[in-house]
């Protein structure tokens, strides 16, 4: 059955000043579609997104919705009546169930006074009210309110306080909450897990997941976009491209169309060469006729465009001078303010270790990485720094580069040797290049400040870095770039960050401070929800505690101090998802599949197969059906060089 199609979005084009920013985009979505919206920071996501909710207008093109359907948009800036508590404030989203509620009452009553005909009337309205009423569950809308509010972060203490007290990220959770409870046909989210911490944003993801609603999802959160998405458009220089699957079948499915694309565009350019060359050698000679052939064959070839490829800024960190094996100690480390943050945490550091901080909003993640860099005494135990240890510290606030300098100035203010070369050489390998690096950081963007203040961090002869959400403002592709960067870096790394992706792909030990507990993760954020799945972190999360301490837990046995000291990564050896095959029989397979590929995209660029209307047809649907195939193939292949 075809789905009924609820959003059209027909050749959208926008231009700011004389440059498009949309330029004839153009796609659909069908009823219960969960779609990513991904794209480089600037591609103009924000502007589709505004044109589709009609904040702006496009300057040619159109976007329909189907005249039956309820669109709810997550507010950026949500505004609220002053005096209203956040339970209230929730169930206004909820106003149309309440008023069915209070019209089935009312009828009811009536019922009991009428007679004869008129109480037959009343009773077929009530029973169509009931019927209304029960297909939208309205007899539980306390527990829905609780549900989404508990899920988002809220604790039932913050439920009778008043909407004026919340700070910036509690009011946009609760704008985010009212959303979701208003349950709308079509769902538009741009960024929805900013302001959430890890625990919030997991239930988020399984939420919408589990959500009937169509869902257009703008987010840098990797982990979020691949439980949710079916599909991913890719919005860059204007135009989209189209891709099944959420964002890890999206990448893989990128690469491999570029690889093609890549190779038959280099084919043609080679081709295109030679051909050039003859021309120039024999136009003129005895050969001359030939010559003019080829002139012809030039003319008349169709050319293939290269791939289009998103490029990440290559970023990089210089190779750090050698510190002590052990770079922190702390001991018996305890904060307060208004009340306990966390209390005695005991751990060591070591020499080359990628440490991340997690817990949920208000446990003092920030403060702890204050107090390991010195900025913030601890109530309580020590913190001693280990031998020849230089840190740096990248604040998530970006206050390490001085907002009134220019940007070639703010990377290195107090190193006058530092010439303005050297200066723009680092600025440009994040990404800050032309006249950039002569605006003041203050005239810079988001994406453009995070990424100043991380060539700042880069310029600092560091071997210890504290990352307090380095990720904040980065697109997709510049965190990946981070990522690497981090890998590669010999130093020791403390980091917060509520990107699970993030963490995942860069720490080998994890500090999980929670309310009057911590653990020591020996492994990364997989480790982690491994250990979170099977119930073993559960065990030692309501194990036995004291009145004023509690104990560190390694969840995974400890490995040897040496080889933890080299950042190893100790990963649950999981189950085979396919049936063993050897390595060498699955290359060869998807070697033949992306041949087969090449040759249908080489097929596609003749100018016979053009005029072939039935022939394109049959050769898309091919296409169709070998990418199709090559995803669990790389799945697969993947699992047999880690498993075999």
């Amino acid at each position: 059955m075809v789905s009924m199609i609820q959003l059209t979005v027909d050749n959208i084009v926008k231009y700011f000043s004389e440059e498009a920013v949309l330029d004839g985009v153009s796609f659909e979505l069908s009823k219960g579609d969960h779609i990513a919206l991904v794209g480089p920071n600037g591609a103009g996501k924000s502007t589709l997104v505004n044109i589709i909710t009609g904040v702006l207008e496009p300057d040619s093109g159109q976007v329909d919705l189907h005249p039956s359907i309820r669109v709810g948009v997550l507010e950026q800036q949500p505004e609220y009546v002053a005096g209203k508590t956040v339970w209230d404030e929730a169930a206004t989203a909820l106003e149309e169930l309440a008023t069915l509620t209070e019209q089935a009452q009312r009828v009811a009553e009536e019922m009991a006074q009428a007679m004869g005909q008129e109480q037959e009337a009343l009773a077929e309205r009530y029973d169509r009210l009931q019927e209304k009423l029960f297909q939208q569950d309205a007899y539980n809308l306390d527990y829905r309110i609780e549900r989404i509010l508990s899920g988002l972060g809220f604790v039932d203490s913050e439920f009778e306080k008043t909407v004026d007290q919340l700070s910036g990220g509690q009011k946009n959770r609760l704008a985010l909450a009212k959303l979701l409870l208003a349950e709308p046909d079509l769902m538009i989210l741009d960024e929805p897990s900013n302001h959430l911490d890890v625990d919030a944003t997991q239930w988020l993801e399984k939420f919408l997941a589990a959500s009937p609603a169509t869902i257009l999802l703008v987010s840098h959160d990797r982990f979020l976009i691949d439980q949710v998405s079916h599909k991913t458009i890719e919005l860059h220089q204007g135009t989209i491209e189209i891709y099944k699957g959420n964002y890890s079948a999206y990448m893989r499915q990128k690469d491999e169309r570029n690889a093609v694309l890549r190779r038959t565009y280099e084919k043609q350019q080679d081709e295109i060469a030679r051909l050039e060359e003859f021309v120039r050698r024999h136009i003129g000679s005895q050969k001359t006729t030939q010559a003019e052939d080829r002139r012809k064959k030039l003319q008349r070839m169709e050319l293939v465009n290269p791939p289009r490829e998103i490029i990440a800024p290559a970023m990089g960190f210089p190779k750090p001078e050698r510190s002590g094996d052990i770079v922190i100690r702390a001991e018996h480390v305890s904060k307060a303010y208004d009340f306990p943050l966390f209390q005695d945490l005991t751990f060591d550091i070591l020499r080359g270790q990628k440490w991340g901080i997690l817990g949920p909003n208000g446990t003092g993640k920030s403060t702890l990485m204050k107090i390991l860099n010195g900025e913030v005494e601890a109530d309580e135990g020590e913190i001693h720094i280990g031998a020849k240890v230089k840190s740096a510290y990248f604040d998530q606030h970006l206050t390490c580069v001085d907002s009134d300098k220019e940007v070639v100035e703010a990377i290195r203010p107090d190193h006058k040797e530092f010439v303005e070369r050297e200066r723009r050489d680092v600025l440009a390998r994040f990404g800050i290049t032309k006249e950039m690096v002569f605006k003041k950081v203050s005239q810079l963007s988001g994406g453009e400040r995070n990424r100043t203040a991380l060539a700042w961090l880069s310029t600092r002869d560091a071997n210890l870095l504290y990352l307090d959400e380095p990720t904040n403002h980065l697109d997709l592709w510049a965190r990946d770039s981070l990522e690497k960067t981090l890998n590669d870096y010999g130093g020791t790394v403390v980091i917060v960050s509520h990107d699970r992706y993030f963490l995942d792909q860069v720490c080998d030990m994890l500090l999980v401070v929670e309310p009057k507990r911590f653990r020591v993760i020996d492994g990364n954020y997989s480790t982690y929800q491994t250990l979170i799945d099977s119930g073993l972190a559960q065990e030692a999360r309501v194990g036995k505690e004291s009145k004023t301490t509690t104990a560190a837990v390694d969840d995974v046995p400890a490995e040897s101090k040496a080889k933890r000291a080299k950042g190893a990564n100790s990963k649950p050896r999981r189950k085979r998802k396919f049936p063993y095959r050897k390595v060498a029989e699955l290359e060869s397979e998807i070697a033949a599949i992306e041949n087969r590929i090449e040759a249908i995209y080489s097929e596609m660029g003749l100018e016979a197969t053009l005029r072939d209307g039935d022939l394109i047809k049959n050769l898309n649907a091919e296409l169709e059906s070998l990418q199709n195939s090559l995803e669990p193939l790389y799945e697969h292949l993947e699992e047999a060089i880690e498993m075999n």
